[in-house]
């Protein structure tokens, strides 16, 4: 441990919005130990370009599934943390001050005028908030206290050492060793990962036959450049990557959508591809329904309360997890019954029925022939129930002679999807319920994060059920990109194959069909895997996590089971909070932290960004992380108390955007070093 007066040495892995947010913390909590000074290297390839998912290069037209009021990286009075909250703009309030910048100033002129039209209900492009980070670290460094020494490595660290002392060697892939660290934080976000081996087969297929193809990756990282216009393309999978391919083989080619939010026409380049999409399902995540809750309305539970949660945890650790299918999602599905009943007897009967309605639901919820009495007696037809069947499997169990009948289908239920997006997420009942099930993550992550479900039913009931249904419904793209596929398919440029897509290599093509639909095979001689790799801690290439791995450095995180079932996870095991890391003995690393995507399993849905006003978990994480490191000088100066109606002293920053953002070199200092 440091004395007086010390130099405190930290490095941060990774430039992302978590490590972004640990590096504010810092910042903001060194008011608590003023005999301490701070040299922090912080190590992203890159650094200068908003960070790898997030790179301010990539095409334009690709969306965050995100409306701007609701993404920042600063902490506000919701947040429960133990250090001082700091406030800063939002994403639109930062939009909105860029947009009076001169585009002489280092920004990009089709960036400004994203900033100039962009409205906080708006989704923003990924490169917008690229720059948004970026001005974000510019101005972490540009407002530091004088004690703070902040170095910028363009680079990426590919192995980490204990000292002689226990401090930490982080040497870097040009080179560079940055010795003596008293603490190392890995947020890296998405790691690369090898192909599996059914896509080398598919690989090995394209290469002997001169195909195109791509096996999981992100869509801004993919060439396709090699995709010849009218060439016969194949996407497989319905999710939010599907959404960018076509906007990247279509609109990114030249073509133009004109008309009105509800009814978009597509008017072809010609330098399009022929595309064929299909998945499991058969049809793409539900439309995010327009946001009518303002910057930080959100659900509050009726059901999956703290009271509930916390009874499951002391359960958990007396051995007894509670089971998801049979304890939880009963929960959930109460909860999203409750926002759903209510919006529609509101529109029909007014607020003050439709109140009444849901705290009788509320009393008689676990029983289902009261709640069908109920419903009758507050006029629900029996056609507007509730049914997650038709929620989850739309076609229910049609007969689809041809393909031309699925596409007429398809339409119809895309067009409806559409409608309601567009009615908005309170006064549409579906969109409203969906939306409650977003607003309900942090609740299943107290519940299930850390253990606190059976091994088998974290992998058998969440990750094999609950998490695809979660994403399929409340996390997929906003409704201009539905009215977009749409668009696409009248036009001839996509057609969908239908549900249960599946892929031959027979001959010297792509073979893709539909299990559901009567058809032939369709010939194609391009595929392309659409979505991302899923993170394994024991498959991943990542040069410093291989490195971990082959020195005991890290393990996979194994969930316990009482029947002896135990899951063992491709997620990073770190401990409680403050997230150290795991070695393969089961120790915690005292000076190594981690945090984000490659904890996935410790946590669940990790990939889910800092939302302002809603007591944000990322927000509180960075802080016990940055607070644990910064005890490495000693204890602080005075003791806080984690709450969140802990009176903080507001300390704002100045938010206009500075041209060094635009302006800091590779190498760079803050604070007093300037």
């Amino acid at each position: 441990m440091a004395g007086k007066d010390c130099v405190l040495r930290l490095c941060l892995i990774g430039a992302g919005p978590r490590n972004l947010a640990t590096l504010e913390r810092i910042v903001a909590n060194l008011a608590d130990w003023p005999q301490s000074r701070v040299e922090i290297d912080i190590v992203d390839p890159f650094i200068d370009q908003g960070s790898q998912v997030w790179r301010t290069d990539q095409a334009r037209s690709l969306l965050m599934n995100t409306i701007a009021c609701q993404i920042s990286l600063f902490t506000d009075d919701s947040v429960t943390c133990v250090g001082p909250v700091r406030p800063g703009p939002r994403l639109d309030e930062w939009a909105r001050a860029l947009a009076i910048i001169d585009p002489a100033e280092g920004y990009p002129a089709e960036i400004l005028a994203q900033a100039r039209s962009l409205g906080p209900n708006d989704y923003p492009s990924r490169a917008l908030y690229g720059y948004y980070l970026r001005w974000v670290l510019a101005r972490i460094i540009a407002t530091a206290d004088p004690r703070i020494l902040i170095r910028r490595h363009v680079d990426r660290v590919v192995r980490l050492d204990d000292g002689p002392d226990g401090r930490q060697v982080a040497v870097l892939a040009g080179g560079t060793r940055l010795d003596r660290l008293d603490a190392v934080v890995l947020a890296q976000g998405h790691l690369s990962m090898p192909a599996e081996p059914e896509h080398r087969r598919l690989a090995a297929h394209a290469t002997r036959h001169r195909l195109y193809y791509q096996p999981p990756s992100s869509p801004a990282e993919v060439r396709l450049d090699d995709i010849a216009p009218g060439q016969a393309i194949a996407l497989r999978g319905m999710g939010l990557n599907f959404f960018d391919y076509l906007t990247l083989l279509c609109e990114g080619r030249g073509g133009r959508f004109t008309g009105s939010p509800d009814q978009l026409r597509y008017l072809p380049s010609g330098q399009e591809p022929r595309l064929y999409a299909g998945s499991r399902r058969g049809v793409p995540y539900h439309a995010r329904g327009e946001n009518q809750k303002g910057v930080a309305e959100r659900h509050q539970p009726l059901f999956l309360t703290g009271d509930v949660i916390r009874r499951w945890r002391w359960r958990s650790r007396a051995g007894d997890p509670p089971r998801f299918a049979t304890e939880v999602w009963p929960l959930i599905s109460r909860e999203v019954q409750a926002v759903y009943y209510h919006a529609l007897i509101k529109a029909s009967r007014g607020v003050d029925v439709a109140a009444r309605f849901q705290r009788e639901f509320v009393r008689w919820a676990n029983d289902e022939l009261a709640v069908r009495r109920l419903l009758g007696r507050f006029g629900v037809d029996r056609s507007q129930w509730w049914d997650w069947q038709r929620i989850s499997t739309p076609y229910g169990t049609r007969h689809f002679a041809t393909g031309d009948h699925y596409q007429r289908w398809l339409l119809d239920h895309l067009r409806a999807d559409l409608r309601e997006a567009l009615r908005g997420n309170v006064d549409s009942p579906l969109k409203s319920a969906l939306d409650a099930m977003r607003d309900l993550r942090n609740e299943v992550r107290l519940v299930v994060d850390h253990g606190g479900l059976a091994g088998s039913s974290y992998r058998d009931e969440l990750v094999g059920w609950y998490t695809p249904l979660n994403a399929f419904v409340s996390i997929g793209p906003p409704a201009r990109r539905i009215a977009e596929m749409i668009a696409l398919i009248e036009s001839g440029v996509l057609r969908v194959l239908g549900p249960g897509m599946r892929v031959a290599t027979d001959a010297q093509v792509f073979q893709v069909w539909s299990q559901a639909v009567p058809e032939p095979a369709t010939s194609v001689s391009g595929l392309i895997e659409a979505r991302l790799p899923e993170f394994d801690v024991r498959r991943t290439d990542d040069p410093l996590t291989v490195d971990l791995r082959r020195r005991g450095g890290c393990r996979p995180y194994r969930i316990p089971d009482p029947t002896g079932d135990d899951y063992e996870t491709g997620g990073m095991w770190v401990s409680q909070r403050p997230y150290r890391l795991v070695d393969a003995e089961g120790r915690s690393h005292p000076r190594r932290f981690a945090f984000g995507v490659p904890t996935e399993t410790v946590h669940w849905v990790t990939a889910a960004g800092i939302r302002p006003g809603v007591d944000s978990v990322t927000l509180a994480d960075a802080d016990a992380i940055a607070r644990a490191c910064l005890a490495f000088a000693g204890p602080p100066r005075q003791a806080r108390r984690s709450s969140p109606f802990y009176l903080h002293q507001h300390i704002p920053l100045a938010w206009l955007p500075t041209t060094a953002a635009n302006r800091t070199p590779a190498l760079s200092t803050g604070g007093g070093t300037r």
